[in-house]
Parts: structure tokens; sequence; C-alpha cells
């Protein structure tokens, strides 16, 4: 297992960032851009190819490419404007589940057919999984959409929340609720990237920990497109 420091240009420690500076970094940035053509469920297999505008496991492990079709998804990437500074809305999935059980994650899921789009599916997720009340939500914009190894195209949706909040989570889905300071985030060092051994050999991953608690993987590659964002000058 090893691990290498992770630092993007323009990033200061502590980041000082305001919900109208995140307002105004993300607003200069293009929406991800969706993959094209999409290969139907009765179509030929084949692997996927990143578009400009997407990112997903296989940047750091080129032997990754997800199989088509692609599954539709979004995920909520929520900043609470606290007064003292924007933290991260993130949640622990129930150990439970039978994916993925036990880890961090932005409350999201699966593009369901009455969605009109990833924002909208991003926000119904949100209330289902931790009560979050649409009144409180201002969105601002899109990261990079984001290819996972398990054939899931998501749409991380960035959004400023106003607390108080008063989440309360589904205890089907979600084990814990919590915030992680954007100051962290922003702080050099704090993402670093790691490599696990695993039965098909050793994937490299983003990963930052928080009080105790291990961020890897997909959530940690998207909180690193959002760091990239809001380290750049202006």
């Amino acid at each position: 297992m090893e691990r290498r420091a992770v630092f993007h240009a323009g990033r200061d420690a502590g980041g000082g960032l305001t919900g109208a500076d995140i307002r105004t970094r993300l607003g200069t940035v293009t929406p991800g851009r969706r993959r094209a053509p999409r290969v139907p469920p009765e179509g030929p297999v084949e692997t996927a190819v990143l578009l400009p505008g997407m990112r997903g496991d296989q940047d750091l492990n080129p032997d990754l490419a997800p199989r088509l079709p692609l599954r539709e998804a979004a995920v909520l990437v929520g900043l609470i404007e606290h007064d003292d500074g924007p933290t991260i809305l993130l949640t622990r999935r129930n150990d439970q589940l039978t994916n993925h059980a036990g880890q961090i994650s932005f409350p999201g899921g699966r593009i369901d057919p009455g969605d009109s789009d990833p924002e909208a599916a991003a926000l119904r997720e949100a209330r289902e999984e931790v009560g979050l009340d649409d009144a409180k939500v201002s969105l601002v914009g899109r990261l990079d959409t984001y290819v996972t190894r398990t054939g899931y195209e998501v749409v991380p949706v960035v959004a400023l929340l106003r607390p108080s909040l008063a989440l309360e989570a589904d205890p089907a889905e979600v084990a814990e609720i919590f915030e992680l300071p954007l100051d962290e985030l922003m702080r050099p060092g704090a993402l670093y990237l790691r490599s696990r051994r695993f039965d098909d050999g050793e994937r490299w991953f983003y990963a930052i920990d928080w009080q105790g608690r291990h961020i890897w993987g997909a959530t940690a590659g998207m909180l690193n497109n959002l760091a990239e964002i809001l380290g750049t000058a202006g």
C-alpha cells in the first residue's frame, strides 16, 4: 500500500472561501458532458470512453474502463453556508447495504424515469436519504460527470445549503450524516493518492481523512474535482 500527496496550484491553506466565491467559480465551469451516443442494453458490449468534461475511476487506473451501457445517477454536493465557513454534507452508508456498505458518499442514487434532470434526481435522493428541505437549497452548477468502474455515470450537482437543516437519516440507507469543513478539503496535503491491492491487482484512488472517517474512491474523486475548481485563481 502506498500513499502520495496531491496538490492543486492556486490552493492555499485555510481557503477562506465564501458562498459567493463558490457560486462565482462554479458559474464559470461548463457542466460535465454526457457520453454519446448511448448504447442500448441489447446493443454490443463495449467499454466506456471518457469524453472531455468527464472523469472516472479509470483516470488513475486505465484498465478499469467499465462496460456499457452505463447507468445514470446523480449526487448532491451540498455546501452548507455556516457563518464560520462552508462545510460539505456527506453520509456514511448503512453497513448492511449490498453495495458499498459502510462507505462515505454524497446523498444520491440512480436517475429515475420520473426525474426531469440530474438536479431533480439529486434533490429527490437528498430528501429521501437525509430529509433535506428543497427550500434550503440553491443550485449552483455541476462538477464533471464521473464514471465508476461499477458502470455508473454520475452527475455531481453542486448546491449551497442554508442552515439550520434539521436533517434526519433514513436508517435503511444512511448510518450517519456529517460535515467536512471546506477549509479542510482545501488544505494542502489533505487530499492524497492511495493504492490498495484487490484480487485483480493494485488500484489507485483519491482519499481524504476526517475525524476518523476515511473518504475514498468516487466520492473523493469528486471532492478532488471540487477542490481543483475552487483552488483556481479569481
